[in-house]
C-alpha cells in the first residue's frame, strides 16, 4: 500500500473517531454537563448535541424526573420521652442539573440525611398524642425544612410522607387499654343519657294526660252545669206558668205537679233492676188522666190572645 493511502485511511479513522466523540444522543429525562478542563462549561438537554473533542466531556448525567427515596427506621424521642420508631419516603426531582452536580458531593446521601435528621427534629418537638394524630401537619412541616435546605442544590422536594409510626409494645397496650376504657365510658354515658331522655318523655307523657283529662273533666263539668241551668231555667218557668195558672183559677195546674211526680215515681219503679212485674193502683187512670188537663193547660198558657178571651 502507498504512504499516501495509508496516511488517508488513517486521517479517515481519526475523522470518525473525532466524530463519534463529538456526537453525544441524551435521553429524554437526562441532562449531561459539559466540562472542558475540568470546568462546567454547559448542559446538554435531551436529543442530538455536539461538543469539542478532547476539549470537552461529559462531566456528570444528571436524572431529571421524579424520584422516590425510602428513609429507613429510626429511634426518635418525643417531647413527653416516648421512644417511636419512624420510616418514611421522600420525592425529589432535580430542577437545576449544574446545581445538582456541583454544589453537592453524593445528592441522595445528602437529601436522606438531611430528612432524617428534620423527622428527629420536628417529632421530637411533639408529643405522642400529637404525632399520633397530626401526621399531615408533620409532612407538610418536613416538606418546608427539607426543601428550603435542598433549594441551593437544585432540588425540588416534592412530598415527605412518614410511613409508619410504631411505639414500643408496653406503650401500644396502654393505648389499648386507654381506648376501650374511653370506649367503655362513651357507652355508659350513652346509656343513661338514653335512659334519662326515656325518663323525661314518659313524664312528659304523664303531664300531657293528666292534663288532657283536667281539662276534658273541666269540659264536662261546665256542659253538666249548664245544662242543670237551663234545666233549672226551664223549671222556673213552668212553675211561674202554673203558679199563674193557680193564680187565675185553673185548678189543672195542680194535677200538673200531682201527675209530675207520679211519673216520675213511676220511672224509678220501671228502672230498677229487679224489677220484672209492676203493679198500678187503680187512681193512676185519673191520675194519668190529669195528663189531658196539662196538655189543656199549655195550650191554654201559649194562646196569645190568652188575656183577651178571658176578659
Amino acid at each position: 500500500m502507498e504512504p499516501i493511502a495509508s496516511l488517508v485511511i488513517v486521517i479517515l479513522v481519526l475523522a470518525m473517531i473525532f466524530m463519534l466523540m463529538a456526537i453525544k444522543v441524551v435521553p429524554q429525562g437526562m441532562e449531561y454537563t459539559v466540562e472542558r478542563w475540568g470546568r462546567y462549561q454547559r448542559t446538554l438537554k435531551p436529543g442530538l448535541n455536539i461538543i469539542t473533542p478532547v476539549f470537552d466531556r461529559v462531566g456528570h448525567k444528571i436524572n431529571m424526573r421524579e424520584q422516590v427515596m425510602d428513609v429507613p427506621s429510626q429511634e426518635v424521642i418525643t417531647k413527653d420521652n416516648a421512644m417511636i420508631q419512624v420510616d418514611g419516603v421522600v420525592f425529589f426531582q432535580v430542577v437545576q442539573s449544574a446545581a445538582a452536580a456541583y454544589e453537592v458531593n453524593n445528592l441522595d446521601y445528602a437529601i436522606l440525611n438531611l430528612t432524617m435528621t428534620n423527622i428527629r427534629t420536628v417529632m421530637g418537638s411533639m408529643d405522642l398524642d400529637e404525632l399520633l394524630s397530626r401526621r399531615d401537619e408533620i409532612n407538610m412541616r418536613l416538606l418546608s425544612v427539607v426543601d428550603e435546605a435542598t433549594n441551593p442544590w437544585g432540588i425540588k422536594v416534592t412530598r415527605i410522607e412518614i410511613k409508619d409510626i410504631s411505639p414500643p409494645k408496653d406503650l401500644v397496650e396502654s393505648m389499648g387499654r386507654q381506648m376501650k376504657a374511653e370506649r367503655d365510658k362513651r357507652a355508659a354515658v350513652l346509656q343513661a343519657e338514653g335512659v334519662r331522655q326515656a325518663a323525661v318523655l314518659q313524664a312528659e307523657g304523664e303531664k300531657r294526660a293528666a292534663i288532657l283529662k283536667a281539662e276534658g273533666q273541666k269540659e264536662a263539668a261546665f256542659r253538666e252545669a249548664e245544662a242543670r241551668e237551663r234545666l233549672a231555667q226551664a223549671e222556673a218557668e213552668a212553675t211561674r206558668m202554673v203558679s199563674e195558672a193557680i193564680a187565675g183559677g185553673n185548678v189543672q195546674a195542680i194535677n200538673y205537679f200531682v201527675a209530675q211526680k207520679y211519673v216520675e215515681a213511676l220511672r224509678d219503679m220501671a228502672s230498677a233492676d229487679n224489677q220484672k212485674v209492676m203493679f198500678l193502683p187503680i187512681e193512676a187512670t185519673g191520675v194519668l188522666g190529669s195528663l189531658g188537663g196539662v196538655a189543656e193547660l199549655a195550650k191554654e198558657a201559649m194562646r196569645p190572645d190568652k188575656s183577651g178571651g178571658d176578659a
